[in-house]
């Protein structure tokens, strides 16, 4: 399998996974000379190009797009159009319109679209999926991404207006916590209301309140908070009809276990059962994956599966498109004084 990666910040880590799972790096694209030149000598038999346009008649299997936040959506429809299988990161476009455009380009090409979306494959929500048949059917559903950083730090990301992070809605980038969200319910998002974290500082974090199609509600808190553990960023919390599964927020390999608890009510002793369960690990070779590279490897191997076997993508173009444009529905919301702001239904 041969591939192309374009944007070489995340794009080099995905690179390099790609050439220890086997998967060949055919070339490599970015703006930046010296970021191009710096991920060439890693990759030294890799093609460098600074223009994605020049991957299009390369004959490759796929593309991996990790290039600037709000710009995946035209290469990822124009190599679709040359039936190439994209793997794109987050997020999946920036308005309906290109949501849209990208539905249609991934249901007319031979090649078949798929979310660079890791966070469904983590540790921790991959117990979780295991626990659902316990706890019964979702009633409401929790997930966090979020950093905690100094003031000084945060705002040479989001204060930069050279930088993607400069220019994006504090919803916008909402994906690592919606994406497991809709994975584990298997619903879409309906309705959304944001919320400013807080509103001396607006453009830190968001909190959002999605309606999804099952009838539970989910709650997301995205961007820059204090306090979080060592989970990669990430935690999940499920409350089902008979019970919970949420993760543990701790401090190293225990930020990556589930607490799962039943109530009484539902046993035949009258007694709940609560357990922590701790994640096997994921080996490679014969070597444990680091567990917060546990969803790439995961995600890579799934891609390849998909363009050489047919597997269905982890997270297909309809599931990328509605996650990404709740946080384009929850900017609107904010722009309007938190109101209630439907989602747009695809078909």
């Amino acid at each position: 399998m041969r591939v192309g990666v374009v944007g070489l910040g995340m794009g080099s880590h995905l690179a390099a996974w790609c050439e220890r799972l086997g998967i060949r790096v055919e070339a490599l694209c970015d703006r930046a000379p010296a970021v191009l030149a710096r991920a060439g000598a890693a990759l030294p038999d890799a093609r460098r190009v600074s223009d994605w346009r020049d991957l299009l008649d390369m004959g490759l299997d796929g593309v991996i797009l990790a290039n600037d936040f709000h710009a995946h959506a035209p290469p990822a429809i124009a190599f679709l159009d040359r039936g190439v299988h994209v793997l794109s990161e987050t997020a999946a476009c920036a308005d309906e319109e290109q949501g849209r455009r990208l539905v249609e380009a991934a249901d007319r090409s031979s090649a078949t679209y798929s979310l660079a979306e890791n966070y469904v494959l983590l540790p921790h929500v991959r117990l979780i999926r295991e626990a659902l048949p316990e706890i019964g059917r979702v009633t409401h559903i929790e997930a966090d991404y979020l950093h905690g950083m100094s003031p000084q730090d945060v705002n040479s990301l989001i204060g930069d207006p050279g930088h993607w992070r400069g220019t994006i809605a504090s919803t916008a980038y909402c994906t690592h916590s919606l994406s497991p969200i809709l994975a584990l319910t298997g619903a879409r998002p309906v309705e959304v209301t944001a919320f400013t974290a807080d509103t001396t500082a607006p453009r830190q974090a968001s909190v959002m309140a999605v309606r999804l199609s099952t009838g539970a509600l989910a709650l997301t808190r995205n961007g820059f908070l204090q306090g979080e553990s060592d989970s990669h960023w990430s935690w999940v919390s499920v409350r089902g009809e008979r019970g919970l599964a949420e993760s543990v927020r701790a401090r190293g390999d225990q930020a990556w276990s589930v607490r799962v608890r039943t109530e009484g009510w539902t046993q035949v002793d009258g007694r709940a059962r609560e357990e922590v369960r701790v994640p096997p690990e994921l080996s490679l070779d014969g070597e444990p994956v680091e567990r917060s590279a546990e969803g790439t490897v995961l995600l890579l191997q799934a891609f390849r599966a998909t363009v050489e076997q047919g597997a269905p993508p982890v997270t297909g173009v309809r599931e990328a498109v509605e996650a990404s444009l709740v946080g384009v529905a929850g900017a609107r919301s904010l722009e309007q004084g938190s109101v209630p702001v439907p989602l747009p239904e695809l078909g």
